[in-house]
């Protein structure tokens, strides 16, 4: 792979989907994509290049969806969940007792294993939750992820990892070598396809939202923006669930840590609208719009 290669890949893959390569990562970019190049009949990645600049929107798309990441499993890190179950359901079930309604986004879900943990642990509070309206929206920039989601369907290797046994007995049916999760969870839980670089206003506004392990790929700028615009579309007395690597902490004020629970924040009432702010989401949303 050319350095002129790499710096179009990188730049590509920045504006459509907010993944920041350094400048060496060009290992990673090979691994990913010459099995692509092979797929696509063309002998390497120079070739796959001069497609793309050819206006191929089908090859772009193809390598953005290779070069995004998709790691996950059931109940990832554990505490998070723990936070959902001890301290933010908690908290909800007090403060919507009068509509009797909650609206979780999983803004990464990824192949479903976050957005089904949720429904899990929803199901596990019985009937607390009874004559509740509960809404899971799981959101992800690849569409072939979000298929694999929606089928419910995983290998034996990934509902190991993770799972509690009894909840794999309790909620899943085995077909030979794979398990397919229920079909009363697999209703629980909505699917949509969504760039987190484009406007996500049309998705209402939310009690609780997750948006783990995504943030850590995308520059400072983009991090910023992207917490404003989530400030936006959670209520008031909402809750925002980080990856461990993640943080608002000195870049932005639209959120506050809670207090003793790592990775959960609350929207602190500060807006996040300010000329540099606002010029940082004009700039992405014309990126992400090429």
């Amino acid at each position: 792979m050319t350095p002129p290669d790499y710096e179009y890949l990188r730049k590509l893959l920045k504006d459509h989907s907010g993944l920041d390569l350094s400048a060496d990562k060009q290992y990673l970019i090979e691994s990913r994509l010459l099995p692509l190049s092979r797929k696509c009949g063309v002998p390497g990645i120079g070739e796959l290049v001069q497609k793309m600049k050819g206006g191929s929107s089908s090859i772009i798309a193809q390598v953005v969806e290779a070069m995004t990441t998709n790691e996950t499993f059931f109940f990832r890190d554990k505490v998070p969940f723990e936070h959902f179950r001890d301290t933010i359901m908690p908290e909800l079930l007090k403060a919507r007792a009068s509509r009797r309604s909650i609206r979780i986004w999983c803004a990464a879900g990824s192949t479903g294993q976050e957005p089904y943990s949720l429904a899990m642990s929803l199901k596990e509070m019985g009937a607390a939750l009874a004559g509740w309206r509960i809404e899971i929206i799981a959101t992800d920039l690849s569409q072939e992820v979000l298929e694999k989601s929606k089928s419910g369907v995983y290998s034996q290797f990934e509902v190991q990892r993770g799972l509690p046994i009894q909840l794999l007995v309790k909620y899943f049916k085995q077909n030979g070598e794979l398990w397919q999760i229920s079909p009363e969870l697999r209703g629980m839980v909505q699917h949509r396809q969504l760039n987190l670089l484009h406007d996500f206003s049309q998705l209402g506004t939310f009690d609780v939202i997750f948006c783990r392990n995504v943030l850590i790929y995308f520059d400072q700028e983009t991090k910023i923006n992207i917490f404003g615009r989530l400030a936006k579309a959670m209520e008031g007395d909402g809750f925002l669930v980080l990856g461990a690597a993640e943080t608002v902490v000195g870049l932005t004020d639209v959120f506050k840590p809670f207090p003793d629970k790592r990775g959960l924040y609350r929207p602190s009432g500060v807006r996040a609208a300010s000329p540099q702010g606002a010029t940082a989401m004009s700039r992405i949303a014309a990126m992400a719009g090429r």
